[in-house]
């Protein structure tokens, strides 16, 4: 059983989000919050493994929220899905930097959410395709790579390398263990080699690392 938090501040929301992700039967909403503040007590108290996170909300906002989670050891086990109206460029590449592990949008699908939410609770990143794209531009458009970045990259095998680009393209452990001829346990095992090489937190840290240090291209 996954089990999550709902932070947003429309009660209508997350009442429909509960029903929406507790319809296969897999997914618990163990807790709600109406603003980032109490969103964080909540998530301390409970520790679900999967928090729903509104961006714009009062008190605290959904990104602050996000780093303060992030931030904290005793919650090392705890993914954030920003789940939002917007698709702002500033909003989709300041989550991912935050922490959070995936980022979708309202009018996503209720199975696709619920996909959503296996993903990220099996330690997978996750970004909805229509806010992709932002991402990349955001990337594009930052600071060029950086020497320390370009240092950790030198220490990283050659297969290394190739996980690392599978992972920039957004492709799940199953999906990097096809592309390149693994098992899916021996594809694991190279992203978690990459988390300890590269000292990132999780594997949306590793997917704007892959980026920034151009060993995946933005289109």
């Amino acid at each position: 059983m996954i089990r999550i938090v709902l932070v947003d501040d429309q009660e209508l929301v997350r009442a429909g989000l509960r029903a929406l992700a507790e319809s296969d039967g897999d997914i618990a909403v163990v807790g709600e919050a109406a603003d980032g503040l109490a969103g964080v007590s909540r998530v301390r108290e409970l520790h679900p493994d999967v928090v729903l996170m509104d961006i714009r909300m009062p008190r605290l906002d959904g990104l602050a929220a996000t780093r303060e989670i992030v931030a904290d050891p005793a919650l090392a086990g705890t993914r954030v899905l920003v789940l939002t109206t917007f698709d702002e460029d500033e909003h989709v590449f300041e989550a991912v930097r935050s922490g959070a592990a995936g980022y979708l949008l309202k009018d996503v699908a209720p199975a696709e959410l619920r996909r959503a939410v296996r993903v990220v609770a099996a330690g997978d990143a996750l970004l909805d395709p229509a806010v992709t794209a932002t991402v990349l531009r955001a990337v594009a458009a930052g600071p060029a790579p950086r020497t320390g970045a370009d240092d950790r990259l030198a220490a990283l095998t050659e297969r290394e390398r190739e996980v690392l680009q599978q992972l920039g393209r957004g492709l799940t452990n199953d999906e990097i263990a096809a592309e390149l001829y693994l098992s899916p346990a021996t594809a694991r095992t190279y992203v978690s080699r990459l988390l300890a090489k590269l000292g990132a937190r999780d594997r949306a840290a590793l997917v704007i690392l892959a980026y920034e240090t151009g060993l995946v291209r933005a289109p």
